[in-house]
């Protein structure tokens, strides 16, 4: 009988650690511990019970769909994001459906307008929330008046509102929004484990659930950059300067566990611009945990603290960069030992100080997983049936999803037409996020720039705590935007697969780098390995792009594309084309190549383009004015007769034409269009 009983709990425990994760956990879940979830970035380190999930129902186009009978995706591509829903209610329609218990945590638009919305909870009939979709946005109208919680981008120069805000339902939540309410939408959500409870959001709050949030407030308002869960029992922290020699790999630090990295400080000076841009992709920064033969930790030191290329100030939840360092205060637990490195992958010596926080586990480090965060360009490529997808992150095991830092290099801007429709910008395509091998995401976006806050991929910069745009040249050049998953982590038990589309390929040029944050336990598949410092650099070079016969030097602001003219009968043009920019504002410049056969003095003239909406320009050669602006304004377009630019003396080779938008004529239309057709050069007499 005794044997009996003792075989019996052999089995319980046999039972109990082969289980993927946790039993659903009956835990009961206040209102403010829901609140304080949006600064724990310690939590994120717990892996994830049975029964978690995260999904967001958005207005994807449902003309994306898995055909399970082929085992093909179809129209993957598509780009119809506004006007969708799950289905009509009389003149309403109903954006979102889920059953709890759960949690609503992000909702985001793109335009959001005066017509209701109304979000239902737990079967009611009567509305939980009620108001115009504008001003769950506006941070002025309660439940929502928080400024760092509820807001427009649009009081920053940028697009796209969003609101970060808990809204707890226990059993189901339904989303209807009335005729007027705008276009596009996403509403990001948890279930949690099957018998947890939670309470049913009311705008009534009590006292300690306001006094909660407005601490949340305050936090992001005026402690980003510091730590949120303040200092730790026996906190310690390592300082040490870093020396690497070109090629040298070194220990910054070896810790002991249990324990966990809690922040993490670097301090660098550089000698210029360039100076940061090729040390930051040079600099790797690797971390090993409990004996790993692969690092979990490996990325280019500045894509670690989330923006490239180079120094970007900004600051965010987990990460940022300041005029005093760089900083992370993602948790990074480990059972027996971390060990810090950094490899120096440059031709010249580098001199680093960091500073390293570490404290005692707070918990048995069993239940937890380790940080991963890893940069990549191009793998892991998938079907042709799933173009436009782009690779993010695979990982097999249990963790959570915690997000992205991408970097976009795309000097030619403008559009691009796929299966013969659509304006898209770079970041036009959909996130889509496959996890536990499912064959239809349970997260599908409307845009890449939708997934990082902002709409329209909108040139401006902006810092908000989980998302951000740090680095832009208007969408001709450089983009690097975040977002860091916290509240909205997406948990896995088996396996997690994230995807952006990518419309534009490689050799446009538009060209994507991507560093991914997740949790994963010990022994879980992470298929990214260190990059060759060759690929980590000069792939975002500017090109020499030849249009209308002129070479392009650098990357101007706006489009430049080759213009068929024969459709304009006022006037032919050399080649029956031209150099066309649009999409440039005022103070933007255009260099070209100007190539001289032989030296001596040239008399110069260029051909350039009029018509109603074309631009006032000033022309440089080298850097030399030549003569007054040119107003380009004509009732029709046509070319101009030669314009003089002077004699020159010049020396055999390329040299730089620069065209400045320096205005418009009174009369013209809207845009600052410029047109060349040729330059003429002759020998003076």
């Amino acid at each position: 009988m005794r044997r009996t009983a003792l075989a019996f709990v052999s089995f319980l425990i046999l039972i109990a650690c082969a289980w993927p994760g946790p039993a659903a956990a009956e835990e009961t879940l206040s209102y403010v511990d829901l609140v304080r979830r949006m600064t724990d970035l310690e939590r994120l380190a717990e892996l994830p019970a049975a029964g978690e999930r995260n999904a967001m129902c958005s207005s994807y186009d449902r003309r994306s769909r898995y055909d399970a009978q082929s085992g093909r995706y179809v129209e993957w591509f598509a780009n119809n994001d506004g006007p969708q829903f799950i289905r009509t209610e009389g003149s309403a329609v109903v954006l979102a459906e889920m059953e709890g218990p759960g949690v609503l945590w992000r909702i985001w638009s793109a335009l959001a307008e005066k017509g209701h919305v109304k979000i239902f909870l737990d079967g009611s009939d009567v509305p939980a929330i009620d108001m115009p979709f504008e001003h769950y946005f506006d941070g002025k109208h309660a439940p929502f008046d928080y400024s760092t919680l509820a807001y427009q981008l649009e009081d920053v120069g940028c697009r796209g509102r969003d609101l970060y805000f808990p809204v707890p339902y226990q059993k189901s939540c339904k989303v209807v929004a009335e005729e007027g309410w705008g276009r596009y939408y996403q509403f990001t959500y948890t279930t949690l484990p099957p018998g947890t409870v939670v309470p049913t959001f009311t705008t009534e709050l009590s006292e300690e659930a306001i006094a909660a949030l407005r601490e949340v407030d305050r936090f992001y308002r005026n402690r980003l950059g510091s730590d949120p869960a303040g200092r730790r029992p026996d906190q310690k922290r390592v300082k040490t300067t870093v020396r690497a020699a070109a090629g040298e790999l070194v220990e910054v630090a070896r810790l002991e566990g249990p324990q966990a990295i809690t922040g993490l400080i670097v301090r660098i000076d550089f000698a210029d611009r360039q100076d940061e841009m090729d040390a930051l992709r040079e600099l790797a920064l690797q971390i090993r945990f409990d004996g790993q033969e692969e690092p979990a930790v490996w990325c280019p030191l500045g894509d670690f603290f989330g923006t490239a290329p180079g120094v970007n100030h900004y600051k965010s939840l987990p990460m940022g960069m300041t005029e005093e360092g760089f900083y992370s205060f993602w948790y990074m637990p480990f059972a027996r030992d971390a060990v810090v490195e950094l490899s120096n992958d440059g031709r010249q010596p580098r001199e680093l100080d960091f500073a390293i926080t570490h404290a005692p586990l707070g918990r048995a480090f069993d239940g937890l997983g380790h940080f991963h965060c890893k940069w990549h360009r191009d793998v892991l490529p998938v079907s042709e049936d799933r173009w436009p997808d782009w690779t993010v992150l695979k990982a097999e095991g249990r963790g959570r999803f915690c997000g992205m830092m991408l970097h976009v290099w795309s000097p030619r801007g403008g559009h691009h037409a796929a299966a013969g429709e659509g304006h898209w910008w770079w970041g036009e395509g959909d996130e889509k996020f496959f996890v536990d091998g499912e064959k239809f995401p349970s997260t599908f976006g409307t845009g890449t720039e939708d997934y990082f806050g902002y709409a329209w991929c909108h040139p401006g910069l902006f810092q908000r705590p989980y998302h951000n745009q740090t680095m832009t040249e208007r969408n001709a050049g450089h983009q690097s935007v975040n977002r860091w998953q916290i509240v909205d982590n997406v948990p896995f038990q088996k396996s997690f697969e994230g995807y952006l589309e990518k419309y534009f390929p490689n050799d446009r040029p538009t060209r994507y780098a991507c560093t991914a944050c997740w949790y994963l336990a010990p022994g879980g598949a992470d298929p990214f390995g260190p990059v060759p410092v060759a690929e980590r650099l000069g792939y975002y070079d500017p090109a020499k792009v030849a249009e209308g016969g002129f070479r392009v030097l650098g990357h101007a602001y706006g489009n430049i594309v080759t213009q068929d003219m024969s459709p304009f009968p006022d006037g032919k043009w050399a080649g029956g084309d031209q150099l066309w920019w649009t999409g440039a504002e005022e103070g933007d410049k255009l260099n070209l190549e100007l190539a001289v056969d032989s030296p001596g003095r040239k008399r110069l003239a260029a051909v350039l383009t009029k018509g109603k909406n074309y631009a006032i320009v000033q022309l440089w050669l080298d850097g030399r004015k030549l003569g007054e602006p040119i107003d380009l304004y004509s009732p029709r377009v046509e070319p101009t007769a030669p314009v003089p630019l002077g004699a020159h003396e010049l020396e055999q080779g390329s040299h730089k034409l620069t065209i400045e938008i320096v205005g418009a004529n009174p009369s013209a239309g809207p845009g600052r269009l410029f047109g060349i057709d040729q330059v003429v050069l002759e020998p003076a007499e």
